[in-house]
């Protein structure tokens, strides 16, 4: 299930003046980038650094998001054979913030409930995957349909 706007590519789609850069320059373009192996999880993680320095974010909400972006990603990569981490720039009420979606056209998650859970984990991991990243976002959405894969919308919001 795809939500509108969202793009698949094979890779990140940005401006031309942009291109090659982790950066989202040009203010608040979307940027989309592929994940299929371990080298684009690292480059999501630097863009979206980069994302929220950007937008203004202190060390401690920029390490929350990346985290949860890593996250994210990596579970995209893992468990849904890959897919893309779109950043956006939303803007609210005087604030700015990072949205972060993430899709795949993986098996779909089965018990979402479930999967929010501590301590739930489908492998070796801490199980604290997708709930640990809800609780570093402010909003979090989690669309996903047997066979069709994933598409998780996370945005957390500057403070003002």
């Amino acid at each position: 299930m795809k939500l509108s706007g969202e793009r698949t590519t094979a890779a990140p789609t940005v401006p031309p003046a942009t291109a090659g850069s982790d950066a989202p320059r040009g203010g608040d373009t979307p940027v989309t980038h592929p994940v299929r192996n371990d080298e684009d999880l690292i480059t999501v993680r630097h863009a979206v650094r980069a994302a929220t320095v950007e937008v203004g974010f202190g060390l401690v909400d920029q390490t929350r998001v990346v985290t949860a972006a890593s996250e994210l990603a990596r579970n995209a990569y893992i468990h849904g054979g890959g897919g893309t981490v779109t950043i956006e720039f939303p803007r609210q009420a005087g604030r700015r913030g990072i949205r972060l979606i993430v899709h795949d056209d993986g098996p779909g998650i089965p018990d979402v409930e479930v999967a929010l859970t501590d301590g739930f984990t489908t492998g070796a991991g801490l199980g604290h995957g997708l709930g640990g990243a809800r609780r570093l976002m402010h909003e979090f959405e989690v669309r996903t349909e047997a066979g069709k894969g994933t598409t998780i919308r996370a945005t957390r919001w500057t403070t003002q």
